[in-house]
């Protein structure tokens, strides 16, 4: 049964899903609290019957990869999970990454990457440069994928794979991504006040913390500081109670302007990472990014 969309954002207030981000202190609390009392980060128990997983370890990070048993897979997608940089992977992840492999028919492989105040933006993108490298080289045409945090890290990673090793993801999906981590779009403040989930000040305690001796404008740390030249198609979802909208605008206005195929699925009144939530519009969002991701491998296997 789907949540109705008029009960998400009291919902979130209600729940305070914005303490880690609004206050410094409630970012730096977080920060301490999963470097003492890690997450768990392995798939439920309860996936779907139609999908294998299976794990490896790359320089000590545990990378799993989601493969459907019904068709036999075509490519590969890698996968970034959102979190602000210091949440583990949850089972909303972990369900989408399932359905893009049952559905869509391909790999689908997710990096468990170190969080602050262990991971850091410069590692976190080598970390994934490599297996997406190897990922292609093996499955032949890769996608990459992200949401949140883990969208600054798959447009950062496809940055990196076009600039240092000439490699075109065939799409890159981008659910209400990260884009610009110095905050300073003139937009921002009129949207904070409807946001339930983001905000502002913990936020930037936890950018710094990621980007450690990075400056803001590294492509690592803000991909909408990167050249988008030569980029392969982008499909970006976001909804307007999101302080991470604004920033969509500017990189459907750049990425357009490079030459780059984007598409922006804008939502009036959704809240941060909406296409991962139990409703309608994600539902709908869901199914869209599978045939976004099935597209892009078909196309390519036709080129």
């Amino acid at each position: 049964m789907a949540v109705p969309e008029a009960l998400v954002a009291p919902l979130l207030r209600l729940t305070r899903a914005n303490r880690t981000f609004s206050t410094r202190a409630g970012a730096q609390r977080q920060i301490d609290q999963r470097a003492v009392r890690p997450k768990a980060f392995g798939p439920p128990r309860l996936l779907r019957r139609d999908v294998n997983v299976a794990v490896t370890h790359r320089d000590g990070w545990p990378v799993y990869t989601v493969t459907p048993t019904r068709v036999r897979p075509a490519g590969c997608l890698v996968y970034a999970h959102g979190g602000g940089w210091v949440n583990e992977i949850a089972p909303q992840h972990w369900q989408l990454a399932a359905q893009i492999a049952a559905e869509a028919g391909t790999t689908v492989i997710v990096p468990i990457y170190p969080l602050v105040p262990f991971g850091t933006a410069a590692k976190v993108n080598a970390g994934f440069v490599a297996p997406a490298t190897q990922a292609r080289a093996e499955h032949g045409v890769l996608c990459l994928a992200g949401d949140s945090a883990g969208g600054q890290i798959a447009l950062s990673t496809a940055l990196s794979l076009h600039d240092q090793h000439g490699v075109t993801a065939a799409t890159t999906i981008l659910i209400s991504p990260a884009l610009d981590l110095s905050i300073s779009n003139p937009a921002v403040p009129a949207v904070l006040p409807t946001d339930p989930w983001l905000g502002l000040e913990g936020t930037r305690h936890l950018i710094d913390a990621w980007r450690a001796d990075l400056p803001l404008h590294d492509p690592r740390v803000s991909p909408l500081a990167g050249d988008l030249t030569g980029l392969g198609p982008l499909s970006v979802y976001i909804g307007t109670r999101d302080i991470l909208w604004p920033d969509t605008r500017l990189l459907r206005d750049r990425a357009r302007a490079a030459g780059v195929a984007v598409e922006l699925q804008e939502e009036e009144g959704l809240v941060h990472v909406y296409p991962l939530l139990p409703t309608r519009s994600g539902r709908a969002a869901r199914e869209r990014i599978v045939a976004t991701v099935r597209a892009a491998l078909n196309g390519a296997d036709q080129r």
